[in-house]
């Protein structure tokens, strides 16, 4: 009874900051948050709480004060309130952890976050006992953020660990820093299973041979040029433009190529939908009918409805005339039998009548 009590309380007191936080009411989720991580961080609830359910709390907690922050415009501040609010590095949950990492580098705010990431992976160990997982070393504690095994120290999933990797060493060192080496160096060096080892070294080499061939052909492409009035050459404003970027910062280039590659996602995916706008012209003789993709798909949609209609009300409509035509045909049939099911005696004819009494 003292255990289910104890858990409603806490997870009341979650959702209470859930609710904050939906409300636009950033301070007073943060506020409440940050308390249910503190309590669960100091006090003891092995007794009372699960170890699974304690990891839940202690990451839906993080979640709604990581994200409380990054409303109030607090994205610089991430990682430090992290670190005071669970203790350290390893007791932060991997959610909350690249949660707060794709703030970060979504607000572009990446001064401590490779070190922070970095020393994050380099404290788990990838052990083989039943399993490939990682473990914490015996000495340190994770607060309650992750899972104990047998042996009594804390492990982390596979798959968790190598989500984690991916944001470090693919998205950071390679998109974002534009540091290949640097990241597939950290690769080969890092613990990972050789599959998984083998499958990041081929993105980041991939990834890279794709940068060089869109630099080459950046090089190789000549020059558009255009004629003013004056007779004077003037370039055109989307290469002045990115001129005057390289000139001005060129340690941006790597963050401007993930720009250029997310614009050729977007249109990408964009592009399909503009479709449905766009217009074919029938003429006839001096006459013009534009008409949209869309008004077609409705039209064309319409007129298959319509007859899919006439055809259902068709076969109906059979239906009924045949039922009508059967049960004719049966009163025809019953009123031609007893016309002729009268008996007719052959020797009326020749007997006599039966002789009246006096």
């Amino acid at each position: 009874m003292m255990s289910s009590l104890t858990n409603s309380a806490i997870w009341d007191e979650i959702e209470k900051s859930e609710s904050y936080l939906v409300c636009c009411m950033f301070e007073e989720a943060i506020t409440l948050s940050s308390s249910v991580v503190e309590r669960l961080r100091k006090a003891d609830y092995s007794e009372t709480i699960q170890d699974t359910e304690l990891v839940d709390m202690m990451e839906s907690a993080g979640m709604v004060y990581v994200q409380s922050l990054k409303e109030l415009g607090r994205t610089s501040e991430i990682l430090n309130e992290l670190k005071v609010l669970f203790g350290s590095v390893t007791s932060i949950p991997v959610q909350v952890l690249l949660t707060g990492s794709c703030f970060l580098i979504s607000d572009e705010s990446l001064s401590d976050l490779p070190e922070l990431l970095k020393d994050f992976l380099g404290r788990w160990r990838l052990v083989d006992d039943e399993g490939q997982r990682y473990v914490l070393a015996n000495e340190e504690n994770s607060n309650g953020a992750y899972l104990k095994g047998v042996d009594g120290r804390y492990f982390l999933e596979i798959e968790k660990y190598l989500e984690v990797a991916e944001v470090y060493a693919v998205t950071l060192l390679e998109k974002v820093l534009n540091d290949t080496d640097h990241a597939i160096a950290w690769v080969e060096q890092a613990e990972f299973p050789e599959g998984n080892r083998q499958d990041l070294l081929r993105r980041l080499r991939s990834l890279y041979s794709l940068k060089a061939t869109k630099s080459s052909q950046d090089v190789e492409t000549p020059m558009y040029k255009t004629h003013n009035d004056s007779g004077q050459d003037t370039i055109s404003g989307v290469e002045q433009a990115s001129s005057i970027t390289s000139k001005v910062s060129p340690s941006l280039n790597g963050r401007d190529s993930v720009n250029k590659e997310s614009i050729l996602k977007l249109s990408k995916r964009v592009e399909p939908c503009f479709w449905w706008f766009r217009t074919v012209t029938l003429k006839f003789g001096d006459a013009r009918l534009v008409i949209s993709h869309g008004k077609i798909v409705l039209w064309g949609s319409f007129i298959l409805f319509v007859f899919y209609v006439l055809r259902k009300k068709q076969a109906t409509l059979k239906g009924i005339v045949s039922k009508q035509a059967s049960s004719v045909k049966k009163a025809l049939l019953d009123m031609w039998q007893l016309a002729f099911s009268v008996q007719v005696n052959p020797l009326a004819a020749v007997q006599s009548l039966p002789s009246t009494s006096r």
